[in-house]
């Protein structure tokens, strides 16, 4: 166990009765969800350097979206009939990555997270709601980017100390959890989630959804919570965790979560319907277009897979927004997203007519 807040850390009792947890514990869902985005790489530079990730590139050879070659991308999003625009990159890559640092300054911008924003409110022009997943972030950087965002995430991924965050320049579970609170605490609708096989065992497992549990009944701002087992990869041989692992894991995460939460699993990345009665709800930003470029050997499925996966589990499948409804419903977005919402052009009308089938 890590030392996490002793206000988030479960006890003993509640992480041994989770633990006992398994599928027939829980219910399968009533339906599925989706989102159909763009993915957006702004830079494969990071400051993190963890065993099982083929998202970073070393110093030296990261490169930097331009804001014209984010804008072709978006474009061909909006074209595609997306909602979403995904902006991911590594953890504050310009503090360790000179080119990167130097480049930002070049284009006039004082760091990666001012061109996040600006990129941001390119794809809110374009016709796109922005979902940023930018690493750990100051509750002031935060609050910033709130303003232009629909909605952001961050994978707690565990609330171990494993030996595949080692190295010096360590990922650490109070970083994260630190960055899901200020997330609650500007009120920004928020995506996270556990990696299964690093490392962690299953009191770990059960530790982190509670802290994820924790940290919603604080503030009612997570929306969905992934669970997504290891992928093997050039950077990590380590096993794959079996069907029966996740299906526990993912039972154990609709059970610890309330119910507005939606449990997600990447269709990518597991076989989803082998887990589905064990309470998922939703498979996640799926594009029509570009790849999975942090997973880049695992292709998303088409629509008609994910309407497959459906039929097979019984259930309907509804397209949503990177925002669940409840959040729009209940006015948790930003001025700017709101309008973009409401607003009588195309890109309003696809943002209500998928808010109306997935109601």
């Amino acid at each position: 166990m890590s030392g996490i807040d002793a206000a988030l850390a479960a006890t003993p009792g509640e992480r041994d009765c989770l633990r006992s947890v398994g599928p027939d514990d829980v219910e399968p869902a009533s339906a599925l969800t989706f989102a159909r985005n763009v993915f957006v790489p702004l830079t494969t530079a990071c400051r993190y350097t963890c065993t099982y990730c083929t998202y970073f590139d070393p110093p030296g050879e990261a490169s930097l979206l331009s804001r014209e070659e984010v804008r072709d991308v978006l474009e061909t999003g909006a074209d595609a009939g997306c909602t979403e625009a995904l902006f991911t990159f590594g953890d504050t890559p310009d503090a360790r990555y000179e080119r990167i640092h130097e480049q930002l300054d070049e284009w006039g911008y004082d760091s990666i997270h001012d061109y996040l924003y600006a990129m941001c409110e390119l794809a809110l022009e374009v016709g796109l709601l922005p979902h940023s997943n930018p690493g750990d972030l100051t509750r002031e950087q935060m609050a910033d980017l709130a303003e232009v965002n629909a909605s952001m995430g961050v994978m707690l991924e565990t609330t171990a100390d494993v030996e595949a965050h080692s190295g010096s320049r360590k990922k650490t579970p109070e970083q994260r959890l630190a960055t899901i609170r200020a997330a609650g605490e500007v009120g920004i609708p928020f995506t996270t989630g556990i990696l299964v096989g690093i490392g962690e065992d299953w009191d770990d497992r059960a530790e982190s959804l509670l802290a994820i549990r924790a940290l919603h009944e604080e503030h009612g701002h997570v929306q969905e919570v992934i669970v997504q087992p290891v992928a093997e990869n050039e950077r990590w041989s380590g096993p794959t965790p079996t069907v029966e692992t996740l299906r526990r894991a993912v039972a154990m995460a609709r059970y610890a979560l309330p119910d507005e939460i939606s449990v997600q699993v990447p269709p990518n990345l597991a076989p989803v319907g082998e887990v589905i009665d064990c309470g998922v709800d939703d498979l996640g930003g799926v594009s029509p277009i570009t790849d999975d470029h942090i997973n880049p050997d695992y292709a998303w499925p088409g629509l008609r897979e994910l309407e497959s996966i459906a039929d097979d589990a019984g259930v309907p499948l509804n397209e949503r927004l990177p925002t669940h409804a409840r959040y729009v419903d209940e006015r948790w977005l930003a001025p700017r997203i709101e309008r973009a919402i409401d607003r009588e052009n195309e890109a309003g009308e696809r943002y209500r007519a998928v808010l109306s089938a997935s109601d």
